[in-house]
């Protein structure tokens, strides 16, 4: 009889927070790191099934898939469900450049009223409602780590880190949930 290894994910069983927040690790996910010239965005939109946004700190979503804007020509998809987002890409023609990202990259969910307050606890970029909404993304660094912020919904972050980061972000929100709970 063989014994088969079974991968466990990096920050399986970990969770924190305080009275006004809540810490948990994201669901798997499948990521691309997407690059491409505004040419070609139509034809990998219609691909997607997902507009990909060409404004700075936007996204597009639908349903468990976004598109995060990085920079003029970079984006990271998600997809929740787990698609295989490489065989999507490959069926476009133009220019672009698709890298498969979903083991590399961890998700954390920072949820509840004070996770504007956890987040700021590490970054010192204004994510208040009015100048960061819902939709909206930014790559920034979180202490000393390089992060990408996602609102997902008015009082809910998706915070995305390179999991060799995962405990060390992990842990600084743990410690900021505690200042946003006084």
């Amino acid at each position: 009889m063989v014994d088969m290894a079974i991968r466990k994910p990096v920050l399986s069983g970990n969770h924190g927070g305080s009275a006004t927040v809540r810490l948990t690790p994201a669901p798997a996910a499948s990521r691309v790191a997407l690059r491409a010239p505004a040419g070609s965005l139509k034809a990998l939109s219609s691909a997607l099934g997902v507009t990909i946004p060409a404004a700075p700190k936007t996204s597009g979503r639908k349903g468990g898939r976004s598109a995060l804007w990085l920079g003029p020509d970079e984006w990271l998809v998600i997809d929740e469900d787990g698609a295989d987002l490489m065989a999507l890409f490959s069926g476009v023609s133009l220019l672009h450049s698709a890298t498969d990202v979903s083991h590399r990259n961890v998700g954390i969910i920072v949820s509840g009223p004070g996770a504007e307050a956890t987040l700021s606890g590490g970054c010192p970029q204004d994510l208040s409602i009015g100048t960061f909404p819902v939709g909206a993304c930014s790559r920034t660094l979180f202490g000393k780590a390089e992060v990408v912020f996602f609102r997902t919904e008015d009082d809910t972050f998706r915070v995305e880190c390179w999991r060799s980061f995962s405990d060390y972000v992990f842990g600084l929100l743990a410690e900021a949930t505690e200042d946003a709970g006084h």
